[in-house]
């Protein structure tokens, strides 16, 4: 294991060292410019009490690669594994795409507050697959007690979101995909209703939750705009192999293997 972490340490570092090179030998016109564009020119324009140093950046490319790119390929993933196994909600997300779109070939930002039930898919699985089941540990800052138990001060605990999300108590047939249930519904994902928490809530929620829902809401747009999706011959749902592998982040165990034909002649 340790030769696997520095093995990767190495890669990361390499890549980080090549996209910094890149950047800083580009001369970049001013309405091109990137993130990685932004930190080196607040690096370079930075105070002396609070540099930004070379390091910082990698880390927070770094921060960009594993939290960014897992985290919405799991949910996208999941979404479509879902909505292969739910032909009616596959047809009523296409339709309502499709609908909006008209003849446009690509989904725009403005499009997605017209999505109502392609967005109650996403808040479906967000509750049954957030893509990081265990919340980043918090800590208690005073005693309390809580159902009857004394909880310390400087007490660490972890919330299982996975769990909350499949609370017979909180949702009905918590197990079943179901996006019609947050059809005309206030719940949302994003740290008020504790019921749905996938991002977490509070000072140590996700401070990308604006951008990760951006993401995913115009990638799904776009796949179920682009392509009829369907399972290869000879698979039905039932083949599909839904055991989620757990760690920090919670992907499938097996991948999801589709024919994606072009909706567009």
């Amino acid at each position: 294991m340790k030769l696997r972490l520095q093995d990767t340490s190495r890669r990361f570092d390499q890549l980080f060292d090549q996209i910094l090179n890149e950047h800083m030998g580009a001369n970049k016109e001013e309405e091109y410019k990137d993130l990685v564009d932004v930190l080196l020119e607040v690096q370079r324009n930075g105070s002396d009490e609070m540099p930004l140093t070379t390091d910082n950046i990698q880390a927070i490319i770094l921060d960009m690669f594993a939290a960014g790119t897992d985290t919405t390929f799991i949910t996208l993933d999941w979404a479509m594994t879902e909505l292969l196994m739910n032909p009616q909600a596959m047809e009523k997300a296409q339709k309502e795409v499709r609908s909006i779109l008209g003849e446009r070939r690509v989904v725009a930002e403005s499009d997605l507050h017209q999505l109502e039930y392609m967005r109650a898919v996403i808040k479906e699985i967000f509750r049954l697959h957030p893509q990081v089941p265990v919340l980043v540990p918090r800590e208690s800052m005073e005693d309390v007690v809580i159902e009857g138990y004394r909880i310390p001060a400087k007490t660490r605990f972890f919330v299982n979101a996975w769990a909350i999300g499949r609370d017979p108590e909180s949702w009905e047939d918590p197990n079943a995909f179901k996006p019609e249930r947050f059809l005309g519904s206030d719940i949302d994902y994003r740290g008020q209703d504790f019921e749905l928490i996938p991002f977490g809530a509070g000072r140590r929620g996700c401070p990308a939750i604006t951008f990760a829902t951006a993401v995913v809401e115009l990638a799904l747009a776009q796949l179920l705009y682009i392509f009829v999706w369907e399972l290869p011959p000879g698979i039905t749902a039932k083949d599909l192999d839904l055991t989620e592998v757990f760690g920090i982040s919670m992907h499938r165990r097996e991948h999801l293997h589709v024919v994606a034909k072009p909706y567009f002649p």
